[in-house]
């Protein structure tokens, strides 16, 4: 169903669903609200199952302050409205409790959004609301203060996160973002001091590299290619469910022949990609009508360059990314799995991809199938989009697993001549 189609009660109950079934809310916590074009508020209602929620179970708080519904609306809708009322751009507002933002609220700080580049594009600055009691109209005016500064992203002390935009789908880009940016900064604190960007280089990450390409009017859809389609889609949502992706970030590229490629669009939610989203890369022509991420001619450059790769992947998962924010070297030798499918893993600085093309390019091998860029993601190449996905995923589950051994003085990697007798046992190129 087009956006525009779509009733303000049934948003609220998709993004609600994706809040709690990401564990990013409980059972009783967060509220989401919508403004209609009416001027009527749609919120969630207040001590209702945020798991089970329904449509029938949305209130409307109607202009005049009528409320209608069969639930009374969230105790916290004083502070949705506060909102509106001072940022008439704004049309939804949501507001949750996911674990790694409360750590930063009860710390009293915000996640510094200058270590990866997609933190600040997506989520601005990010304010900060002294507590009061929650549902108080005292909260409201001090949530409400903070937006009227121009953030759109702000922490509640003690309390929380919220989110507003022109949309229920960019306030929830936004607080995932936030989410995924606070995960990684934890992870990058566990292994040392989160590393910086400075502004010169994240406005050099943004410039648009793929003005090479002309556009592709008409082709004739292979089977190769609906399948090619299939494969990204089932890849991409499954990527989102693991948490390798989020709804903004997370790329695949794959090989349909020797002369074409398909490769996911810039702003894709890819929880909800479809088959026909994904761009097709015929020589130097994009499929008229689409735009294809950033890094397509990045992509491009490594079909070229290696003929036996057909999947790639570039990822942020947070906690691979800890150690590229931490600037941590990353040691791929956890347990066999790791190493067999990640290799050395190298690790290249932030912006490599633009400033050490032709050494990312001849690194970038069967023999070196993860790279990984500080402060930016990791790209995994494969003979095919299962083996790609199944090397992101080592590579996340394997970073997980060493941060969590810090705890218990860190990790003892397997020695060179177990190393060796894997590269024998599994006739791994040497």
């Amino acid at each position: 169903m087009k956006k525009q189609f779509k009733h303000p009660a049934d948003i609220i109950v998709e993004y609600m669903n994706r809040i709690y079934t990401h564990g990013m809310t409980t059972t009783s916590g967060g509220n989401l609200s919508i403004i209609d074009s009416d001027g009527n508020m749609w919120i969630s209602p207040g001590s209702i199952d945020k798991g089970t929620l329904r449509r029938e179970d949305i209130v409307c708080v109607k202009k005049d302050g009528n409320i209608c519904g069969c639930h009374k609306p969230s105790c916290e809708y004083p502070f949705h409205l506060a909102v509106y009322k001072l940022r008439p751009d704004v049309k939804a507002v949501l507001h949750a409790h996911p674990p790694a933002l409360v750590s930063f609220s009860i710390a009293a700080k915000t996640p510094e959004l200058a270590t990866m580049p997609l933190f600040k594009e997506i989520c601005g600055s990010v304010g900060f609301a002294i507590y009061d009691i929650p549902g108080s109209l005292e909260l409201g005016d001090k949530v409400a203060a903070e937006f009227a500064k121009g953030h759109n992203t702000i922490l509640l002390e003690n309390h929380g996160t919220c989110c507003a935009a022109a949309s229920m789908e960019e306030a929830f880009k936004r607080f995932e973002t936030l989410d995924f940016a606070a995960r990684t900064i934890s992870n990058a604190i566990a292994l040392g001091k989160p590393a910086k960007l400075a502004p010169a280089k994240l406005d050099k990450y943004f410039e648009n590299r793929n003005t090479g390409f002309t556009t592709l009017k008409k082709h004739v859809v292979s089977s190769a290619e609906q399948d090619a389609r299939r494969q990204l889609e089932a890849f991409t949502k499954r990527a989102y469910e693991q948490f390798l992706f989020t709804s903004t970030s997370g790329t695949f590229a794959v090989r349909v022949d020797d002369d074409s490629f398909l490769v996911t669009p810039a702003c894709l939610d890819r929880a909800n990609a479809t088959a026909a989203d994904f761009v097709l890369v015929k020589k130097n022509a994009i499929e008229e009508g689409k735009t294809p991420d950033r890094f397509t001619w990045f992509f491009k450059e490594i079909f070229e360059k290696r003929p036996d790769i057909s999947a790639i992947s570039m990822s942020s998962p947070p906690y691979i990314m800890g150690y590229a924010v931490a600037n941590a070297p990353f040691d791929p030798r956890v347990i066999p799995e790791s190493y067999l499918q990640l290799r050395e893993m190298p690790t290249f600085p932030f912006g490599a991809q633009y400033t050490k093309t032709k050494q990312v390019l001849n690194t970038i091998s069967q023999r070196n199938p993860v790279v990984m860029f500080n402060n930016d993601c990791m790209i995994t190449i494969g003979n095919n989009i299962l083996q790609t996905f199944d090397r992101m995923e080592v590579a996340e589950y394997s970073a997980k697993a060493t941060i969590a051994a810090q705890a218990f003085g860190g990790m003892t990697p397997i020695n060179e001549k177990q190393v060796a007798d894997l590269v024998k046992a599994f006739n791994l190129i040497p």
